[in-house]
């Protein structure tokens, strides 16, 4: 029946489908508050270079994803990038459109790039010629009903519960007058008539604006740029879906409503349809890069090759240690453990530390003391496997619940749009002394929660096998200290909004404290244990591991000892002096870093409430490399690397190997390029003002009192308000294994194969603790370049 309404051709209805798909691809997911975790903004872009994705990106939101040319050029003038990082950059690009020699290159490099401009939609359009601020209404409109579609516990209300996003859009658009009274006549009309699927929706609006089939993918990506974080929350839902084998509908549903409102201005205004097929013309253009973006890339290139030249550098071959360890302590790969390992090696030279992903190879479900809501502890691209709980006695938990009931009840009221007024008169005095406790930092600690426990029955093959495939993979199964720590980590900060952004991204935006805790009862499990010969691993009988926890805003480790036998209290106190002493000394490292801050003032900034700069995060990250602890011990790497413990020479099979490249790289690559998003085009991938962020149903944030949700990194995440606190390189990864192992892994891995063939990750070989080799796209690896690197 549609198709004989509509005549639309089953072809070309196939097209413009597959089409939208590909859209919604294009778009990033975005995580909510709760959970916050790093996203490769360019998601969407992986399949193709960066000056490509360059052109797709200025077309459909018209930001550049390099520098500005003058901060290169910069770069070029006082020596950081040399002229042998820029004819290697010149070299290894395979556009017909780069410089023909580095002389042409330089003179580029002199000159400020052109402004790019997204295509417009015909709702700026139509602002252009009528004076009213179409995408402002637009914005408006949708943010206001998508507040109330999404809320995660904030609101009292939500519009439309139970039925798909569009369907609840139209009950509400079809009685909203906003659009009809600022002259969009016959809106409401408009909705009410509108198909009844949001497919058939897109497919009528794209037959209204004129879209061709080639021209229909960037049109619709445009428009889905347009909706702002509101497109990456409706992401986050289909990626959520697709984990747990389902889909999800939200994303096509948003994509019909903003191409509604297109379809009904290009009606009322149709002075504007010149103007629209000119834009859908260019549209069904394949997007290709300009001669400058070729050049901007070959610039991000160089400068990249200039700081792998001095990483490079460092790295001048392993130091070895003599004797069983006097300590061991396991961190997570986050670039803010680099620093601490470092403060806590140079205090002993029997102090190892090991690096391993923060979930510690346990890929848990948990429920928190009080709740039975259940939180992922494992990466985003895994799916949970082990159930645990911090659950206490029955009596007790039943009391926390009503607790976190209230609490939650409370926070409900005080934030709510109209009982947030009442609130500040009816508590304003009374919570004005809990303005001045927080002021002056007199609030008593947080009650600690029960241990956490599993509740996925293991029997005892169960964890001899488990016990040792984490070992495996932390490369521990030889060289055991008597006392081995197992620190993950989280962040203590007040009144931040995006405090899960600084906690473990390995834990899924959770602190590594479960995860720490379980795997130490489970190496110290007797059964496990018993059982570890027959996997090939022989553990001293007095080796004892103990969970922690590095809080990465203060570098105070707090210690879970209980049951720690008697035999081990002296090394327990000897490891916690260190970690005092460590502490202090990787404070006054970072607070050189902070604006303002000192060593011991870091103390204060975690309870600050007003403090919009706790710390930094993993602003700073631009490398990741897995190789035995003594490749890097020593060297300064200034908390920019993430650092795999990995021998490869015990990897039978390179399994490890292949879990490396296609978890922890991935994950850090995410963690790279969210920084990096938000640095060279933070209007797009950037979080803005902290200081006028308000939270939106536990979502995300908006600036101001409405509008679009902001994804990504805040300002003050990688701006100290002068320039960018964090240096945007792509992520340089390196690897001590032969080079055909990793040929192997990424021949089996076509989307990690990708990340490096399109440039979007760098990849090294390293032997004997050296850099030597560098992979280049087609699975080739070219040593003569590395080691002009190394040099």
């Amino acid at each position: 029946m549609f198709l004989k309404h509509t005549q639309i051709a089953p072809a070309r209805i196939s097209g413009l489908l597959k089409a939208a798909e590909a859209a919604a691809r294009a778009i990033p997911p975005a995580f909510p508050l709760s959970a916050t975790v790093a996203v490769n903004p360019f998601l969407g872009q992986t399949g193709e270079d960066l000056a490509t994705a360059q052109a797709r990106m200025a077309r459909v939101a018209g930001v550049r994803l390099m520098r500005p040319r003058a901060e290169f050029a910069a770069m070029v003038q006082d020596g950081r990038i040399d002229a042998d990082d820029l004819a290697a950059a010149l070299i290894a690009q395979p556009s017909a459109l780069k410089p023909v020699d580095l002389a042409l290159l330089k003179a580029k490099a002199a000159q400020p790039a052109p402004e790019v401009k997204a295509l417009p939609t015909v709702a700026e359009l139509a602002a252009e010629a009528t004076g009213v601020d179409w995408p402002a209404v637009i914005t408006r409109c949708i943010g206001l009903w998508a507040a109330g579609r999404f809320d995660r516990g904030q609101a009292l209300w939500s519009p439309a519960p139970g039925q798909g996003a569009f369907a609840a859009w139209r009950a509400w658009a079809t009685h909203d007058l906003t659009p009809e009274i600022a002259g969009l006549t016959g809106f409401c009309a408009h909705v009410e008539a509108a198909p009844d699927t949001a497919e058939r929706a897109i497919l009528r609006a794209a037959e209204a604006l004129g879209l061709a089939e080639a021209g229909a993918e960037t049109a619709f990506h445009r428009l889905l740029v347009d909706l702002g974080g509101w497109a990456q929350h409706a992401r986050w839902l289909l990626w959520q879906a697709e984990l747990a084998g389902q889909t999800d509908a939200t994303l096509i549903d948003l994509l019909a409503i903003r191409a509604i409102f297109d379809e009904a201005l290009l009606a009322v205004v149709p002075g504007v349809a010149d103007a629209w097929a000119r834009v859908a013309a260019s549209h069904a253009e394949r997007p290709q890069p300009t001669p400058d973006m070729v050049v901007d890339a070959i610039l991000q290139e160089a400068a990249e090759r200039a700081a792998q030249r001095g990483l490079a550098a460092q790295l001048t071959g392993p130091r070895r240690a003599a004797g069983r360890p006097a300590m061991q302590a396991a961190f997570c790969i986050d670039v803010r453990s680099e620093v601490m390992r470092r403060a806590l090696e140079g205090l002993h030279p029997g102090i190892e530390t090991i690096g391993f992903a923060g979930f510690f190879g346990l890929p848990l479900a948990h429920k928190a003391h009080g709740t039975d809501e259940v939180a992922a502890h494992l990466p985003i691209l895994l799916n949970a496997k082990v159930e645990s709980a911090s659950h206490a006695a029955p009596e007790v938990e039943a009391q926390a619940r009503v607790a976190a009931r209230a609490t939650r009840a409370w926070g409900r009221f005080r934030q709510a749009a109209v009982s947030s007024f009442a609130f500040v008169e009816a508590a304003g005095p009374a919570y004005g002394w809990k303005l001045v406790k927080d002021s002056l930092h007199l609030g008593g600690a947080a009650p600690q929660e029960p241990a956490p426990r599993f509740e996925t029955a293991l029997d005892a093959a169960a964890k001899a096998a488990t016990a040792a495939a984490v070992l495996r993979a932390m490369s521990m199964t030889t060289g055991h200290a008597r006392l081995i720590l197992l620190l993950g980590h989280g962040a203590q900060v007040t009144n931040n909004p995006h405090e899960s952004a600084y906690h473990c991204g390995a834990c899924g935006g959770q602190t590594g404290e479960v995860s720490a805790r379980l795997l130490a009862d489970l190496l110290n499990d007797p059964e496990a244990r018993a059982g570890l010969p027959a996997q090939g691993i022989d553990l001293p009988e007095d080796t004892v591991f103990v969970a922690g926890l590095h809080d990465t805003t203060t570098d105070k480790v707090t210690v879970y000892a209980a049951g720690l036998p008697a035999s081990h209290a002296a090394d327990l106190a000897q490891a916690k002096a260190w970690f005092a002493q460590a502490g202090k000394l990787a404070r006054g490292e970072r607070a050189a870093r902070l604006p303002g801050a000192t060593g011991d003032g870091l103390l204060q900034r975690a309870v600050n409430w007003a403090e919009v700069r706790p710390e930094w995060g993993l602003a700073g990250c631009a490398a990741f490399i897995a190789a035995p602890r003594a490749v890097t011990a020593g060297a300064d790497l200034g908390g920019r690397a993430f650092l795999h413990s990995y021998d490869w020479q015990a990897d039978q099979g390179f399994g490890t190997l292949e879990l490396i490249l296609t978890a922890p790289v991935v994950v850090a690559s995410w963690i790279s390029l969210q920084y990096y998003g938000s640095s060279v085009a933070p209007d797009l991938f950037g979080g803005g003002n902290k200081l006028i962020h308000n939270v939106v149903g536990g979502i995300g944030v908006v600036e101001g009192n409405g509008g679009m949700l902001r994804p990504g990194l805040p300002m003050q995440a990688v701006h100290d308000g002068a320039a960018l606190a964090h240096d945007p390189l792509r992520l340089s990864v390196m690897i001590e294994a032969p080079v055909d192992a990793m040929t192997a892994v990424l021949e089996r891995h076509p989307g990690v194969r990708a990340l490096f063939d399109n440039g979007w990750l760098h990849l090294f070989a390293l032997e004997g603790g050296r850099v030597a080799a560098r992979y280049r796209p087609g699975l080739r690896w070219d040593a003569e370049v590395a080691a002009r690197q190394a040099a």
